[in-house]
């Protein structure tokens, strides 16, 4: 069975305004090419439910980008993906694939998404995020999440952040932060937005999944306030 259904209702349609009113300011979904977490049908109902923002990340390829253009969200954020990983594990090399990058950015802007690029959080990468075209990035948080205490990953955040802002570009960031260790993050004044997923839908097992984003939130606007 695909999902588990409450009467007719979707899951989706269910948890995405749960979401919204414990304090999400939107929703970030991943239609993967090899649809491992979501099913197409998944993104249309989140689509139809969202109220807020919708997120969508997706790999540059042709089938994802009429997807795209189809749904129609507020921003699409493009990722790298590889079949054998669990998850995505780094942010996307752009030198190689630049050409093809810029093209999908093109199409998205035409459609009138605004654009992400995820990215590792090297000075390198942000600029070449500037010149594809980019309207943001999103700082890949792995390297932080790993790390114990303050040191080289999160001053390598900082540094990206602060060159992205300067250079116009919205930064976001996000992949393995949680309760605990999300303050020094959104403690950065250059960071708009975090994407954070395992760690809400984890902790939802336990408090339930509005306990969760509240929880979260406000470990995020306690650490922004005391910047």
């Amino acid at each position: 069975m695909r999902q588990a259904r409450r009467g007719n209702e979707p899951v989706p349609a269910l948890a995405v305004p749960l979401c919204e009113r414990a304090g999400a300011d939107g929703i970030t979904a991943h239609l993967r090419e090899d649809r491992r977490h979501i099913q197409d049908a998944d993104i249309d109902e989140i689509a139809a439910a969202v109220t807020t923002v919708l997120n969508l990340e997706m790999a540059c390829t042709p089938e994802m980008l009429v997807i795209a253009e189809r749904l129609r969200p507020h921003q699409v954020t493009l990722v790298p993906e590889r079949r054998e990983e669990v998850t995505t594990e780094g942010g996307l090399a752009l030198a190689p694939a630049e050409r093809s990058i810029r093209d999908g950015l093109d199409r998205l802007r035409a459609a009138g998404i605004r654009t992400s690029l995820f990215i590792d959080p090297d000075r390198d990468s942000v600029t070449r995020s500037k010149q594809l075209g980019a309207d943001a990035v999103e700082l890949h948080t792995g390297r932080y999440a790993h790390a114990t205490g303050a040191g080289p990953a999160l001053s390598a955040l900082r540094d990206a952040a602060a060159l992205g802002a300067s250079l116009g570009l919205a930064v976001h960031a996000g992949h393995g932060l949680t309760t605990e260790n999300v303050g020094p993050v959104a403690a950065i004044p250059e960071i708009e937005e975090l994407n954070i997923g395992h760690h809400v839908i984890s902790r939802a097992i336990f408090v339930g999944l509005d306990a969760a984003v509240r929880e979260l939130r406000w470990a995020m606007d306690v650490a922004r306030r005391a910047s």
